[in-house]
């Protein structure tokens, strides 16, 4: 057990920061998690490139100090030596904090067989800086327990309009008469896996629809999934609210197309 931080190796599972650090106080931070295939970041399904864009792009847009880039670089290729997950931490004065974790406990469960999600209808469970990954998770963190407590795997954020956004971990996708959609990227977190899935299916000639998930958007669609770099694509078989249920129970069956594009370069 180990982590990388400001250009050194430390094993063990604690960090020393000051108790004046933004990044303590405010969840100051930014970051992008991987999934490392075969143990190397050269790996394509690794997206390496992708993931370091959008991180020098959310310095950029902050105006945050430039980290050591070449240095990152080094530390995700240590940390990646001892685990498949790889998450990259950026503070808010340009250090580096590198680590890593298992794959999600029944993973290959959940991609065949799908799980349940659960909507998350207050407001108060957005998205901070929603077009960021940024560390300030609390409300996304929140809607997640929530849903657990209802019996869910996921949740489902929603907008003050009722259109739904994205899940509390990933990029939605609904299958409607051969035809995939997605919502609208802008106010959403700028998922990895989405623009590969997006250029895959660019790539074949079935480019996705980006519109607004309104409830008569919604009703159409035979399979419904969501999507990030670690977890693949997962098909969602039940959607709960207050008022309703959601069966989708051919999902499963219906996004496996997805899910091969979701490992493969066309």
């Amino acid at each position: 057990m180990g982590y990388w931080y400001a250009g050194k190796w430390f094993d063990g599972d604690q960090i020393s920061l000051s108790i004046a650090d933004p990044s303590l106080l405010f969840g100051a931070t930014i970051f992008t998690t991987l999934r490392v295939y075969e143990g190397s970041l050269a790996d394509p399904r690794t997206h390496w490139q992708r993931h370091g864009d959008r991180l020098h792009h959310t310095v950029k847009s902050l105006t945050w100090p430039k980290p050591d880039w070449e240095r990152i670089f080094v530390g995700a290729t240590r940390v990646a030596d001892h685990y498949p997950v790889v998450r990259i931490t950026i503070l808010s004065d340009g250090q580096e904090f590198i680590s890593g974790r298992l794959l999600p406990p029944q993973l290959l469960e959940k991609q065949r067989y799908g799980i349940k999600v659960w909507v998350a209808g207050d407001r108060r469970y957005q998205r901070s800086l929603a077009d960021f990954k940024t560390g300030n998770y609390l409300g996304v963190w929140q809607a997640l327990q929530q849903a657990k407590a209802q019996g869910a795997g996921e949740a489902m954020l929603i907008s003050t309009t009722g259109a739904w956004l994205e899940t509390a971990t990933g990029n939605l996708w609904g299958l409607a008469e051969g035809q995939w959609y997605t919502p609208p990227a802008s106010g959403l977190l700028p998922g990895v896996m989405r623009d590969h899935l997006c250029e895959q299916l660019q790539t074949l000639g079935q480019p996705a629809i980006e519109e607004p998930w309104q409830p008569e958007l919604i009703q159409k669609f035979e399979a419904i999934a969501y999507s990030n770099s670690v977890v693949g694509v997962i098909p969602i078989v039940e959607i709960i609210d207050v008022y309703t249920s959601i069966h989708l129970p051919e999902a499963p069956h219906l996004v496996r197309q997805l899910q091969k594009l979701a490992e493969y370069h066309l």
